[in-house]
This record gives C-alpha cells, sequence and structure tokens, in this order.
C-alpha cells in the first residue's frame, strides 16, 4: 500500500466513500496518462519526463510533505456530506492526479509490461487504447473497491479514532515524502 492508497483509505474515512473514489480515480487517470505515453510509443515525452525526474520527484516529495502535515493536523469531519463537497472532490482528485503522475519511472513500469505484451510493436493504435483504456477502468474499479470496502468500516470509527487514523496516514505519507525526497539525493 502506497501513499495513494493510505490517502483514498483515510479520505473515505474522514470524508465518505465518494471522496475516497475521487482520489482514487486521480489516481487512475495518471495512470492511463503513463499508460497512453507507453501504449503510444511516445518516447520522447517518456525520456523528457525522465530527463525532468529529479525536479518531478522533489515536487512529489514536497506534495507528500505538505498532504501528509495537513492530514496529520485535520480534524475529523462531523459528516461526509460537508466534507465531500465538489471542489473538495476535485481538490482530491488533482491531488492524487499530481501525486501519481509526479513518479515518472512508472513510465518505465507501462513500457516494460506493454513491450513484454507486444503494444506499440506492429504500430497498431487500436490495440494501444484498448490497453491504456483497460488501465484505466482496472484502476477505477480497485480504487472503488476500496473505498466501498473502506466505507463499510467507517460507521465504527469514533472521533478520537478518526484524529489518529488522520495523525497515522498524516505520519505514514510525511514518510513517503521523505524517502522520495531522499531518493534525490
Amino acid at each position: 500500500m502506497g501513499p495513494i492508497g493510505i490517502l483514498c483509505i483515510q479520505r473515505t474515512l474522514s470524508k465518505g466513500r465518494r471522496s475516497g473514489f475521487v482520489s482514487g480515480l486521480g489516481a487512475a487517470s495518471a495512470d492511463a496518462v503513463y499508460g497512453a505515453i507507453a501504449g503510444f510509443g511516445v518516447t520522447a515525452l517518456s525520456s523528457l519526463l525522465l530527463d525532468y525526474r529529479t525536479g518531478i520527484r522533489v515536487g512529489g516529495g514536497l506534495l507528500l510533505l505538505a498532504l501528509g502535515v495537513q492530514s496529520f493536523r485535520a480534524e475529523p469531519a462531523e459528516t461526509a456530506a460537508s466534507a465531500a463537497d465538489v471542489r473538495g472532490l476535485a481538490g482530491d482528485y488533482g491531488s492524487t492526479f499530481l501525486l501519481t503522475v509526479t513518479n515518472p519511472l512508472t513510465v518505465l513500469a507501462f513500457v516494460g509490461i506493454f513491450a513484454g505484451l507486444g503494444v506499440g510493436a506492429s504500430g497498431d493504435t487500436t490495440d494501444a487504447a484498448v490497453l491504456v483504456g483497460g488501465v484505466f477502468l482496472g484502476s477505477a474499479l480497485w480504487w472503488f473497491v476500496l473505498s466501498l470496502g473502506v466505507s463499510f468500516f467507517r460507521s465504527r470509527f469514533t472521533r478520537p479514532v478518526m484524529r489518529r487514523v488522520n495523525q497515522l496516514a498524516g505520519a505514514v505519507v510525511v514518510g513517503f515524502g521523505l524517502l522520495a525526497l531522499w531518493g534525490v539525493f
């Protein structure tokens, strides 16, 4: 379970199933972007992302630190409805999209997987499009199942327990941010 999974669980518990799922959709969208880069063989863009991976990794690490501190300090929401407004959902989506897309090594994983499957070798864009769609839908399904599963336990979490969950999630996400920054230097 990486920082995105922890954020989605924490958001599901604190804001509700919709917030957790929308957060996951941000990650699924970023996966689809990298899948498209790999699947359609846009090697110039892949190379550019890898050339700037240090800056991208620093940005991602700093974003993780900020989100972790924010989560650690957050008071539990009174109700899911008050916390999961439209602007909040856009922020949930955008933050996980940015966190996921700031890991340019993900594109290498997709390049390896797609190359192993022979996608892009024939120049057939239909195969690549189907595979990218599958990446998005598979990832979206995972985030839906995760947020749905976590939401079943949400009612068992009291306000003091949620405060501890926020603190634990914040500490873990800060740890991932420090790890990302440590890898740069």
